[in-house]
C-alpha cells in the first residue's frame, strides 16, 4: 500500500493497526470472516472503474464485455453453488437485498412474519423502527421460553390467524437449524410465499453441513462475507417465476450502478466455495463451535438452546453476573473480539443486554481446531471470572497473541 503511505499517511497508520489487531487477536463475531487474497484483490481492481447499469446484454452505456463475461460467471457460479433457478448478484448488502425482495413482491402494508430481533431476527425481519417494520405489516414470531429453539406449532397458529403474504425464515442470533420443510408446509396452508434468509449460514449449506432452503422456498437471499467466505455483498436467489419482478426490485426499483470490482470478488468466493476443500472447512466450522460450546458450558456457561447447530453461539451471562456490554470491553481488551448480544426475553436494554454472540467462521479459516477451541473458552472464562483483574488481562492478552500468531490471517504478514 505504497501509493495510500506516500498520500494519505493517517489512513494507512490506521490500515496498519487494524491489521496487527486482526493478526494478534481471535476474532469470534460470528458474521465476520477473512476473505481470500483473491478475493482481496477484485475488491481492490480496476473494475470499480466501470458504470454498468442494467443486466448482462442489456445495459444502458457501453464498454461492457468484459464486465458482462464477470457478471455472466458470478451467476452461473453460484447457480451451480445453489442449485438455483435464478440468481442476481448485483445486491449491495444484505439489507438493501432484503428490502428488494419485499419490494419485489409485496405492497406497502402487507403482511409478513418474521422472527423478532430480541429472538435472534434481523432487523431487516420487521423491527418496528426499520424500514421493513414501517413499510410492512410484520407478525413477529418467538422461540419457546423453555427450550430456546423456535416454536413452529405457535408459527402455525399465527400465520393461520394473520394470513401474511410473505413469512420470512432466518436469523442474525440464533444458533440453531431452521426447519425449511415445516416453514413451507405452514406457508402453504395459508397461501403465502416464502423467503429464507441465510446471510449466517450460506457456507454451512454450500458447504454440504446444512439443508438449503433453495429447493423449497419461493426466494433464498445471502450475504457474500459471513461463513462464504467471500466480499461484503449479497446475492438473491428465486425460482424463475419471480426472476423478472425480483431483477425489477433491484434495478431499476432500489439500485442504480452495481459494484462490479465486489461482484467479480463474489465470483471468486463462489468458485473457491465450489472446491472441495471448502466442504472440509464448512465441516470443521461446526466441529469447532459444538467443542467451544461444550467447553463454555463444562466452565458453567449458560448457552440459549444449550448449544448450536451452527457455526454461532449465545450465551447468557446472568448467572455470570456480568452483562454482555463489560464482557465484550473486557474480552477486546485482551485481544477476543465478540459482541453484546440481546438473548431472547432478554430484561436488559439492547445496549447492554445480558448476552454475547460468539462464533468460529474466521478462527476456522486461520486453521484453528478443536485444541485452539479449549484455549479460547479457557481465556473467555478467566477474563469474566475475574472481570476486575486488570494484570490477569494482561497476561492472558500476551497468551493470545503468541497463539494467534502461529495461525496467520489471509493477505497479512506481520
Amino acid at each position: 500500500m505504497s501509493k495510500i503511505q506516500a498520500q494519505d499517511p493517517e489512513i494507512f497508520a490506521s490500515i496498519e493497526s487494524e491489521k496487527r489487531r486482526q493478526a494478534e487477536g481471535i476474532e469470534l463475531i460470528p458474521s465476520e470472516n477473512y476473505a481470500s487474497e483473491a478475493v482481496m484483490e477484485a475488491c481492490g481492481s480496476i473494475l470499480t472503474n466501470k458504470y454498468s447499469e442494467g443486466y448482462p446484454g442489456k445495459r444502458y452505456y457501453g464498454g461492457q464485455e468484459n464486465i458482462d463475461k464477470i457478471e455472466t460467471l458470478a451467476i452461473e457460479r453460484a447457480k451451480e453453488l445453489f442449485g438455483a433457478e435464478h440468481v442476481n448478484v448485483q445486491p449491495y448488502s444484505g439489507s438493501p437485498a432484503n428490502s428488494e425482495i419485499y419490494f419485489a413482491l409485496l405492497n406497502f402494508g402487507d403482511t409478513v412474519m418474521g422472527l423478532k430481533l430480541d429472538q435472534g431476527g434481523h432487523i431487516t425481519h420487521g423491527l418496528p423502527i426499520a424500514f421493513s417494520g414501517k413499510a410492512y405489516n410484520f407478525i413477529p414470531y418467538e422461540v419457546n421460553k423453555e427450550t430456546g429453539r423456535i416454536d413452529m406449532e405457535e408459527v402455525r397458529k399465527l400465520a393461520h390467524e394473520h394470513k401474511p403474504k410473505l413469512i420470512v425464515a432466518g436469523f442474525t442470533a440464533y444458533p440453531r437449524d431452521i426447519e425449511w420443510k415445516k416453514f413451507k408446509e405452514i406457508a402453504d396452508e395459508v397461501g403465502a410465499m416464502t423467503m429464507a434468509d441465510i446471510s449466517h449460514t450460506a457456507g454451512l449449506i454450500a458447504g454440504g453441513e446444512l439443508e438449503s432452503p433453495v429447493p423449497y422456498f419461493d426466494v433464498v437471499m445471502t450475504t457474500t462475507h459471513k461463513t462464504l467466505r467471500g466480499p461484503r455483498g449479497a446475492i438473491i436467489m428465486c425460482k424463475e417465476k419471480h426472476a423478472k419482478n425480483i431483477d425489477r426490485a433491484v434495478f431499476p426499483g432500489m439500485q442504480g450502478g452495481p459494484h462490479e470490482h465486489a461482484i467479480a470478488a463474489k465470483a471468486i468466493a463462489f468458485a473457491e466455495a465450489l472446491k472441495p476443500e471448502f466442504k472440509e472447512y464448512a465441516k470443521q466450522i461446526r466441529k469447532n463451535a459444538r467443542h467451544l460450546a461444550e467447553e463454555l458450558k463444562k466452565r458453567g456457561f449458560e448457552l440459549v438452546s444449550d448449544g448450536t447447530d451452527t457455526h454461532l453461539i449465545l450465551v447468557d451471562l446472568t448467572n455470570k453476573g456480568v452483562p454482555g456490554k463489560q464482557a465484550q470491553a473486557a474480552l477486546d481488551t485482551v485481544g477476543i473480539t465478540l459482541n453484546k448480544n440481546t438473548v431472547p426475553f432478554d430484561p436488559r436494554s439492547p445496549m447492554d443486554p445480558s448476552g454475547i454472540r460468539l462464533g468460529t467462521p474466521a478462527i476456522t479459516t486461520r486453521g484453528m481446531k478443536e485444541p485452539e477451541m479449549d484455549r479460547i473458552a479457557d481465556w473467555i472464562d478467566r477474563v469474566i471470572s475475574n472481570i476486575d483483574n486488570l494484570e490477569m488481562h494482561k497476561q492472558i492478552k500476551e497468551e493470545v497473541r503468541e497463539m494467534c500468531l502461529k495461525f496467520p490471517v489471509p493477505g497479512i504478514k506481520i
